[in-house]
């Protein structure tokens, strides 16, 4: 059965708010996110200021940056003191990485699940400090007690210091149980880092306030612009510090955060129109269930597409799904080879290039999947498309390999 298009209070097509190239059909919003046009002139009239009377601009800076701080916080649900605004979550994990480089050696244990710049980071801190850096590694389809039971006893076994994990993963699109997560960890004195890049927007409380350190992104599904995300301090004995000294360094935090020198924080600025502007135009409830009903409608007939191409599980199990963010798995290439990052991620271009739909491309253990991620914009003729048009064409520019 097909999905509805969404519309906006109004009774306009909601996929009128958002302005994208005509002859692209735009499955991977989970990447770069979506910006809507209204968003967009909001941040031109900030930058039009910045512009007009920089002198004026960045003298009154941070006065700007705490008031939309604040309001982010109270729409996030935290406490206005534990919030600070940073370029995007991986900036958020490298202020942690690097507020901890001169605290002995830390031993870091992340996921094979972990976004490799955020892993990358954390496995630097192990080295740097001398400490060592363990990869626990957790089954696609593992069930929450199963997830749990194996990151204990790796905390155990290596007397981890710091917890590296995500909320909502970006290669395997699965949600993990961080709450049960955090308990076991915290039971044996391990700090643990939350990385929630993909929660806000899709998730209604997406803080986790277990966590001592999380950071999420608002410039994915909360559609901010790009280069706007935020960092959770639950755990103020850790004393974090922007990667970016300015004249604010002396400040407590999170206000420390508010002088980032002269930078174009623009993005920051105009976040929280972003989810008021959607909020009021359709409504966030209403968002996430049409993004997630459409997600079920496109796995269903891509599913098909994808069997009859001979995948023969095109529908993995990734324990936890969560939303808008699915998993699909795609033919391995020619001689039966495995699928590795660098060879599944530069299907992207080319696959865009040739079908004119752009998807998100990732690996896990050897096997290649193809990643959808649906907003409000999407609709049912979008997942069709990819379906009827664009897996045949995948499966010949794999065959071509």
């Amino acid at each position: 059965m097909s999905v509805s298009e969404l519309s906006t209070m109004e009774g306009r097509s909601a996929r009128s708010l958002w302005r994208f190239a005509e002859n692209e059909t735009q499955l991977n919003h989970g990447s770069f996110g979506g910006v809507p046009v209204t968003v967009l002139e909001t941040q031109r009239h900030l930058k039009d200021a910045m512009e007009a009377d920089p002198v004026r601009w960045f003298c009154e800076l941070p006065e700007r940056i705490v008031r939309a701080r604040l309001d982010i916080a109270s729409i996030l649900g935290a406490p206005e003191d534990s919030l600070a605004l940073v370029p995007n979550a991986s900036g958020g994990m490298s202020v942690l990485f690097s507020s901890l480089m001169g605290h002995g050696p830390i031993n870091v244990a992340t996921t094979n699940h972990g976004y490799g710049a955020v892993v990358m980071g954390a496995q630097r801190l192990a080295r740097r400090s001398g400490g060592t850096a363990v990869t626990v590694n957790l089954p696609l389809g593992g069930s929450d007690s199963d997830v749990v039971a194996l990151v204990e006893q790796a905390l155990t076994d290596h007397s981890i210091n710091l917890l590296v994990i995500d909320q909502i993963t970006s290669a395997t699109a699965r949600q993990f149980p961080i709450d049960q997560i955090c308990d076991v960890a915290h039971a044996r004195n391990c700090i643990v880092a939350v990385d929630g890049a993909h929660a806000p927007g899709v998730l209604d409380r997406p803080i986790v306030e277990k966590a001592d350190v999380w950071v999420g992104n608002l410039h994915k599904f909360w559609c901010a612009p790009r280069g706007s995300a935020v960092l959770v301090l639950n755990n103020h004995d850790l004393d974090l510090a922007p990667l970016i000294d300015s004249w604010g360094a002396l400040q407590p935090f999170p206000s420390r955060f508010d002088y980032q020198g002269t930078l174009d924080v623009t993005s920051w600025l105009a976040a929280p129109a972003a989810w008021r502007y959607l909020e009021s135009s359709i409504g966030w409830g209403r968002i996430r269930s049409y993004s997630a009903r459409l997600a079920d409608y496109a796995v269903d007939l891509c599913a098909d597409a994808l069997k009859r191409l001979g995948v023969p599980t095109p529908v993995p199990d990734v324990g936890r799904p969560t939303g808008p963010i699915r998993l699909l798995s795609i033919p391995r290439r020619p001689g039966n080879r495995p699928w590795d990052h660098d060879a599944v991620d530069a299907l992207r271009i080319p696959f865009l290039n040739a079908s004119g739909i752009a998807l998100a491309f990732t690996e896990f253990d050897g096997e290649g999947y193809m990643r959808i991620s649906t907003h409000a914009y999407n609709t049912a003729s979008d997942a069709e498309t990819l379906a009827h048009h664009g897996i045949p064409i995948l499966a010949d520019l794999i065959r071509q390999l």
